[in-house]
């Protein structure tokens, strides 16, 4: 249904090998289960030391609930290779403490596979994580589509600076 291989969007993407139906579970996102504490200290590692590489994704935790995150950093978790999109044509989605990638809309043959990375606005850090999906509503960095509002008004206020 899927294969990893180069993306122009970031390093590496994970492409549809074949017309992919909408509301299709596609790949389970998994790794080692970790306390929040250590999920945390393990993402602000390897923020300081993957933040601006080309190839490596710089975190790779992933939020299962309000006491464990998944750390999906292992080769096997192949899931960790879709990339971020501000046009995304899948979600995740947690069901009985399994994430899963799953298609919002029809995903056809050769397609990269994306979903929006959900991170939340911070005006200190939202520069280090530059978007390059090359979307039409693409806003430059990953954030939450639930967050482009107030993205928006912060740069409103930089730029009548």
């Amino acid at each position: 249904m899927w294969k990893v291989k180069k993306s122009k969007v970031h390093g590496s993407g994970v492409f549809a090998t074949k017309d992919i139906k909408k509301n299709t579970k596609i790949i389970e996102y998994i790794g080692e289960k970790v306390l929040k504490s250590e999920g945390d200290k393990r993402s602000a590692k390897r923020i300081k030391d993957f933040l601006h590489s080309e190839e490596t994704g710089s975190v790779y935790i992933f939020e299962l609930n309000s006491k464990y995150d998944i750390d999906g950093f292992f080769e096997y978790n192949k899931a960790r290779y879709i990339n971020h999109s501000c046009n995304p044509n899948c979600e995740v989605d947690i069901v009985d403490e399994k994430i899963w990638i799953s298609s919002i809309k029809k995903i056809y043959k050769g397609q990269e596979l994306s979903y929006d990375y959900g991170y939340e606005f911070d005006k200190e850090d939202y520069k280090d994580h530059i978007c390059k999906c090359g979307e039409k509503k693409c806003i430059g960095y990953i954030i939450s589509s639930d967050d482009w509002k107030k993205f928006s008004k912060h740069i409103s206020k930089i730029t009548k600076r």
